[in-house]
């Protein structure tokens, strides 16, 4: 697979990411909960991170960002699995927490295929 290719599928899991974000951010339970807070600015922090590569088709860039920021991401997803019984165990909640899993776990996956590529010198097309 192209590093192109690789950015755009990292970019749509990145659209479950940002709307996650997006409702924990609005959510009466942010505005209570210091954790809650800490994790939609992580994944703010990781969209926002890779918005400028992407705006610019810049594929290398893109995934070093990627992978750079990945360790904040994983970690700010296992904090939101991990607080979010005891936040709400309203469907709302459960689904975002199955979708930012979901994502975060399709981004590692890619993100370990690229480097798997580079081990083997097998990068592909690395931009266009």
């Amino acid at each position: 697979m192209s590093a192109l290719n690789r950015m755009q599928q990292i970019d749509t899991l990145l659209t479950h990411v940002w709307m996650v974000r997006t409702f924990l951010k609005h959510s009466d339970e942010a505005a209570e909960d210091d954790e809650l807070r800490e994790v939609h600015r992580v994944l703010y922090d990781y969209s926002l991170a890779l918005g400028k590569p992407y705006a610019e088709n810049d594929a290398a860039t893109y995934l070093k960002q990627a992978r750079k920021k990945l360790s904040k991401l994983q970690q700010a997803t296992r904090l939101f699995l991990e607080i979010q019984p005891e936040i709400s165990q309203h469907t709302n909640f459960l689904m975002a927490a199955r979708s930012l899993r979901a994502a975060v776990e399709g981004v590692a996956a890619l993100l370990a295929e690229t480097a798997d590529d580079a081990d083997t010198g097998n990068l592909g097309e690395q931009s266009s």
